[in-house]
């Protein structure tokens, strides 16, 4: 695949890898506000969903969208925030961060300025989740279908 030096994202796995294909990887980003925050993060050095093949765009939307069940399915969010910035970092990458109406952010963009902030009880309860969220995003990304 293309690399680009000086890319955090071809040089870095961008967070704790929960799967890892040729196309792309799962990841985990260690966010304290967020538990369960994921990225998809396509491998090649891609700016663009344009700059993929059609089949390449479905199977990274594929991939996003399995990610998203598992968060569903595990964490139990009020919403799934889906976002592809890539202003910082021009590689091809999606985030996807499960949303509560308790979150920091709430119901703004987690980007935007901080509303509260969410009981450490609560964000010990989401973090508990995470080794159930790592076994269910592996067992989804692993189904081809």
């Amino acid at each position: 695949g293309v690399t680009m030096a000086g890319c955090e994202l071809c040089e870095e796995t961008g967070g704790e890898v929960l799967f890892r294909n040729e196309q792309l990887r799962i990841v985990l980003i260690a966010d304290a506000n967020y538990p369960g925050f994921c990225r998809v993060i396509w491998n090649a050095h891609v700016k663009e969903m344009t700059d993929l093949k059609p089949e390449e765009r479905s199977v990274l939307m594929k991939t996003v969208c399995q990610v998203e069940t598992a968060l569903r399915e595990v964490m139990q969010p009020e919403k799934i925030n889906l976002a592809a910035l890539g202003n910082m970092v021009p590689h091809l990458h999606w985030h996807l961060i499960p949303r509560f109406t308790d979150d920091a952010h709430y119901s703004s963009p987690v980007w935007a300025a901080a509303q509260r902030q969410t009981a450490d009880d609560i964000l010990a309860q989401r973090r508990a989740l995470l080794p159930a969220l790592r076994e269910a995003v592996v067992r989804y990304a692993s189904c081809s279908a």
